[in-house]
């Protein structure tokens, strides 16, 4: 008989800030991690190759963030959907979602490759990358995108383990990951003479074997989420409910990247060192909002496995202790960031001229970023419940209108960095405005599920 593993979280009863907190914190430390494989590449690069390869890679971190928040969407949704019969106990059902989730995961994966090798080119040139800096921004990427079968089987996986509260068993996948990455960089970097593929190829190797010891995690499993390769294969009712969920989900967080894409091309005009100093600037801030994810993550699941036991009080107790656990976050990692920029900034670039551009970045969208809070944790809870879609609309017509807006009208007649950079705590504010109003609507209209077999 299909049961749940022991070291799962008990989501359905008993305190839930300490819970909450234990839950997040190892998904903190694994999207930090996760960020770390950029983080390295860039460092690297701009330490011992130059400033040229450092912004190759910096032009490809929206690309990258646009796909590797495809692939968090989808699993998001792979994660609602098994905490969902978790809670409702509905076990057999469960093992089903897993293992469409994962056949999912490696089918996306390999469309994601073959269409990003197709228009690597064009979405580069879109970005209006400088002509110095185009040959390597398009070999990194074209190497990047091999690896993404192995990126998005890591995300499905990791979101599979959260589901019943394992949150620490991705993080030491990934652990071991960062660790190898680092190694692979300097070793094709200073040893083998490559530069920007070289980082590449290291990222994709170490996502290889991130994705390896979560399938053997799996496999060991005794319980609801055992992987048995047999069962692998894309169940209709199953797919459509990860997708119904996921895909919004997907298209709320590839929102914020495609109107990254727009900026990166404002940003493009300005010249190489801004170009650097932003890239060191986002690889600081993106290791921040991966606090806001992981509390995201964690009202998600909570809520998503209470609204399958059909306890609607604890699901909305949930969302109450996620935003104010997430408020005080942000509030401390806020000021540790403020107080310690210069000497972050000087880890991936020591020109002077780029850390002060960077300190522009960082003193622009940290101190507001408290803002994104109230969009991941509202839009997070309503995905719960697995109400996905109006919280992805609401953010694409706030985030994409307001940011588009803004380049195209704003930004011309005044073509600085700082006008850019502006452009973020506005757009937070607005859509984390609309976004309270859709939850408050949302909450009055909610009625307990009922999960029905597939």
């Amino acid at each position: 008989m299909l049961g749940i593993h022991r070291r799962e979280i008990n989501m359905l009863e008993g305190s839930l800030w300490d819970k909450i907190i234990v839950f997040a914190l190892p998904i903190a430390l694994t999207g930090i991690l996760e960020q770390m494989f950029n983080a390295a590449d860039v460092a690297v690069l701009g330490r011992f190759v130059g400033t040229e390869a450092m912004a190759a890679v910096g032009n490809n971190v929206p690309i990258v963030g646009l796909i590797v928040t495809l692939f968090l969407g989808l699993s998001l949704g792979a994660n609602v959907v098994i905490a969902q019969y978790i809670g409702a106990r509905r076990l057999k059902e469960a093992s089903r979602a897993v293992h469409t989730s994962l056949a999912l995961s490696l089918l996306a994966g390999i469309g994601v490759t073959l269409l990003g090798e197709l228009f690597a080119a064009p979405l580069l040139s879109l970005l209006d990358v400088p002509d110095a800096v185009m040959p390597l921004a398009e070999l990194y990427l074209r190497v990047f995108l091999l690896g993404m079968p192995f990126m998005s089987v890591y995300n499905f996986a990791s979101a599979i383990l959260r589901s019943h509260g394992d949150t620490g068993t991705p993080l030491i996948a990934l652990l071991a990951a960062s660790a190898l990455n680092v190694v692979l960089d300097l070793g094709f970097v200073l040893v083998l003479g490559l530069g920007a593929d070289g980082v590449a190829w290291g990222t994709v190797l170490s996502y290889l074997v991130a994705a390896s010891l979560l399938i053997r995690a799996l496999r060991r499993e005794e319980g609801v989420l055992r992987l048995d390769f047999r069962l692998l294969r894309v169940r209709r009712h199953h797919t459509k409910r990860i997708f119904v969920i996921g895909m919004p989900a997907a298209v709320q967080g590839m929102v914020f990247c495609f109107a990254n894409l727009v900026i990166q091309a404002a940003l493009n005009s300005l010249g190489a060192e801004v170009m650097a100093a932003s890239a060191a600037a986002f690889t600081i801030e993106i290791n921040m909002y991966c606090v806001i994810a992981a509390f995201q993550q964690a009202c998600t699941t909570f809520v998503s496995q209470n609204y399958g036991a059909g306890n609607l009080p604890r699901c909305r107790e949930v969302t109450r202790w996620s935003l104010r656990l997430n408020i005080v976050a942000m509030l401390v990692l806020g000021a540790l960031i403020i107080l310690f920029m210069r000497p972050l900034l000087r880890i991936f670039n020591g020109d002077p001229a780029v850390v002060e551009i960077g300190v522009i970045r960082i003193v622009y969208v940290v101190v507001p970023e408290i803002f994104a809070v109230f969009i991941d944790i509202f839009s997070g809870s309503m995905r719960g419940y697995g109400y996905s879609l109006m919280p992805a609309v609401v953010t694409l017509v706030c985030i994409c209108g307001v940011r588009l807006s803004w380049v195209w009208l704003v930004f011309p007649h005044r073509p600085t960095f700082e006008t850019l950079m502006v452009i973020y705590p506005i757009s937070w504010a607005v859509t984390s405005l609309g976004l309270y109003f859709l939850y408050r609507f949302y909450l009055k209209h909610l009625k307990a599920m009922c999960i029905q077999p597939g």
